[in-house]
C-alpha cells in the first residue's frame, strides 16, 4: 500500500548542486518544500584522506548500479561506458566531492549559432548539428551568477579579459598560487596569452562562518574536512533547513512523476526501505543529473503523457552533448613540481582559445575550449595516467620511470565546446536494467569531425604552453577522451516546443508545473565547467516557480 506524505508546495527530486540552490530560493520565499534524495547525508567521517579509497574504491552504490550504457551509433549493441560517469547520490550531490572550479560561460556561448552565422556564414555549422541559441542572454543570467557566487562562496581575481561583464567582484580573493601556477602563468604571458587564476567555490579566507582552505591535497572525490568547499550541503541547504520549511527525505529513490487528467504534475512517487510512498506537491523540480533527468521523464508515462512526461514532441533525450577533454602531459626533468599538494582548482587558466576569442576563418571547427593547468596530480593518478610512447606499460622499466619522474610531470587539460547532433541522444536501454528492474539510460554518442578538429587544435596549444614553460617532452592522452561527467542536453530549453523540452525558465512545455534544473537543459556546452551555470539557471528557475505559485 502506498504511503502518502503531507503535501507541500514543491517537491524536489534530488538535492544536489542544482536543487540545493532551488531549496534555498523556494524556502526563503516562504514555500514548503520536500526534497527526495536517493542518497544519504555524508560527513567528514564518511571520507578518509586516502587516495586509494577516494580514487579507486568509490562507494556510490545507487549511481554505480544505474550507470548508463554507451554505444557509438544506432544499431550497435550498447555496452558499459569506457568513460567515467560517476553520479553522486547524497545531500549536496556531486558538489560534496567536486573540485569547485566555478567559471561563467562566455556571452558568445548563449548565441553561438547566430554569432557563428553572422561572422562565418551558415556553412560553418556542420550540416548534421542541431546547434541552437539559448532563449536568453548572458546579461539576463549575470545577476544569478552573482547571487550564486555569494551564496556558495567563490574565490577569484580579475585578469580574464574574455569574461562577460560583472555586476560585482568576486566574494573572496583567488586561492593561493603555487609554483606550478606561476610557472605556467609566466609561460602563457610569453606566448601572448592572458592567464588568470581559476575561480573556485573554495574559501581562500574564512567566509560565511566556514573556514579557509588548508590545501590538504584531498579535495577531489572527497568531502572537505573543514567545510571550505562550497558544497551545497554546507551552505544553501543548511539555510533552507533553518527556515523550517524544508523536509529532506534521504534514501528515497523517485520512480515517476505523477500527473492528473489535465497533464499537470500532482507529485512524485518514490521507494524508501522497500516501501512505496507518494509526495503530493503543487509543483515538482527535477534536479538529478543529465542521465537521470531524462530517464525519469521517459519513465513517467501516463494517459496524458503516453510517450513520457514532457515528450509530446519526441524531444526528451535529444540534443545530447558531452565535453571532449584532451590532456597533454609535460616532463620537467630535475624540477620538483609538488603537484600532489593543494587542490585541483589551484589552476592557471586561459580562454584565448575558447568561444570566438580568436579568428576561426581558417579553423575547421566552431568554438574551442578553456585550457587549465591544474594542481592535485596525486601519485596514484600519475601512475595510472598516460605515459610517453617510449615508456613500458608494466615491469621494471615502468617502475623505474615512475620513480624517477613522479614529481616532475605536470598536465594541462582542455574542454572542447562540443556541439549537439542528430545522432547523439539518450533513450532507455531495451536490454539492460538496474537492480530494481528499471531500464537504464542508453547513450548514443560518437566524436564528430568538428570536435576532433577542436581537440587537435587545443592539444597543439597545450604542447606549446608546456614547452614554453620548460618541458623536455610532451605527450597527449590517447584518442579523444569523453568527459562523461560533463554532459548536457536531453531536456533542452527553448522557445519552440517542437525542438525543445522546457521553456526559457526550465519549465516543461507540456506540464508547466514541472521544472528541470541541471545541464540537461543547456542548448550548448561551452568550453568551461558546467556547475556555476547549472546553479545560476537553477536560481532563475526557482524564482519563476515562486512567481507561478504565488
Amino acid at each position: 500500500m502506498t504511503e502518502t506524505l503531507a503535501p507541500v508546495d514543491v517537491a524536489l527530486v534530488g538535492l544536489g548542486a542544482a536543487n540545493g540552490i532551488a531549496a534555498h530560493v523556494l524556502t526563503e520565499a516562504g514555500l514548503d518544500v520536500a526534497a527526495l534524495e536517493a542518497g544519504p547525508r555524508l560527513s567528514v567521517a564518511d571520507f578518509a584522506q586516502d587516495e586509494v579509497a577516494n580514487r579507486v574504491r568509490l562507494s556510490q552504490p545507487k549511481a554505480l548500479h544505474e550507470l548508463p550504457t554507451w554505444r557509438a551509433r544506432a544499431g550497435e549493441a550498447a555496452a558499459p561506458s569506457r568513460w567515467p560517469m560517476l553520479m553522486v547520490n547524497a545531500v549536496g550531490g556531486t558538489s560534496v566531492h567536486y573540485e569547485g572550479l566555478s567559471i561563467r560561460l562566455s556571452p558568445w556561448n548563449f548565441a553561438s549559432r547566430t554569432r557563428t552565422i553572422e561572422r562565418y556564414g551558415a556553412g560553418a555549422i556542420p550540416a548534421d548539428s542541431t546547434l541552437a541559441d539559448w532563449p536568453f542572454s548572458y546579461d539576463e543570467l549575470e545577476p544569478y551568477y552573482d547571487l550564486v557566487e555569494r551564496a556558495i562562496g567563490v574565490s577569484g581575481a580579475d585578469g580574464n579579459p574574455f569574461e562577460g561583464p560583472r555586476s560585482a567582484g568576486y566574494p573572496m580573493p583567488a586561492l593561493r598560487q603555487t609554483g606550478w601556477n606561476e610557472l605556467l602563468a609566466d609561460a602563457a604571458r610569453r606566448l601572448g596569452w592572458h592567464p588568470f587564476p581559476a575561480p573556485a567555490a573554495i574559501n581562500s579566507e574564512p567566509y560565511d562562518g566556514r573556514a579557509a582552505c588548508t590545501y590538504c591535497g584531498f579535495c577531489m572525490l572527497n568531502v572537505c574536512h573543514c567545510e571550505a568547499k562550497g558544497a551545497t550541503d554546507v551552505n544553501v541547504i543548511r539555510l533552507a533547513e533553518a527556515t523550517g520549511r524544508l523536509r529532506v527525505e534521504t534514501g528515497s529513490r523517485v520512480t515517476r512523476i505523477e500527473t492528473g487528467p489535465d497533464g499537470l504534475a500532482t507529485g512524485a512517487t518514490f521507494v524508501r526501505d522497500g516501501r512505496e510512498c507518494f509526495q503530493p506537491a503543487r509543483a515538482v523540480l527535477i534536479g538529478t543529473f543529465t542521465f537521470e533527468n531524462v530517464r525519469l521523464l521517459l519513465l513517467s508515462r501516463s494517459k496524458a503523457h503516453p510517450s513520457g512526461l514532457g515528450n509530446g514532441h519526441g524531444q526528451v533525450g535529444r540534443h545530447f552533448i558531452a565535453h571532449i577533454t584532451p590532456f597533454v602531459f609535460g616532463r620537467f626533468p630535475g624540477r620538483r613540481l609538488n603537484l600532489m599538494t593543494g587542490v585541483g582548482s589551484q589552476a592557471t587558466c586561459v580562454e584565448d582559445h575558447d568561444a570566438d576569442n580568436f579568428d576561426h576563418s581558417e579553423a575547421r571547427f566552431i568554438g574551442g575550449g578553456m585550457l587549465s593547468a591544474l594542481q592535485e596530480l596525486t601519485p596514484l593518478a600519475f601512475a595510472r595516467g598516460p605515459l610517453p610512447p617510449s615508456v613500458p606499460r608494466w615491469g621494471s622499466g615502468w617502475k623505474a620511470w615512475v620513480k624517477a619522474n613522479a614529481h616532475s610531470v605536470g598536465s594541462i587539460n582542455g574542454q572542447v565546446d562540443a556541439l549537439a547532433y542528430e545522432d547523439t541522444y539518450l533513450d532507455l536501454d531495451p536490454e539492460r536494467t538496474d537492480p530494481h528492474g528499471v531500464p537504464v539510460v542508453r547513450v548514443t554518442h560518437s566524436v564528430h569531425d568538428n570536435e576532433r578538429a577542436a581537440a587537435t587544435y587545443l592539444e597543439a596549444a597545450m604542447r606549446d604552453w608546456l614547452l614554453e614553460a620548460g618541458a623536455a617532452e610532451t605527450w597527449a592522452s590517447p584518442g579523444r577522451p569523453v568527459e562523461g561527467r560533463h554532459c548536457y542536453g536531453g531536456t533542452r530549453m527553448g522557445r519552440d516546443r517542437e525542438t525543445s523540452v522546457v521553456d526559457g525558465y526550465g519549465l516543461l512545455h507540456d506540464a508547466p508545473n514541472v521544472g528541470i534544473v541541471g545541464a540537461s537543459t543547456f542548448p550548448t556546452a561551452g568550453g568551461v565547467n558546467p556547475t556555476l551555470t547549472v546553479q545560476a539557471t537553477a536560481w532563475r528557475t526557482a524564482e519563476q516557480v515562486v512567481r507561478t505559485l504565488a
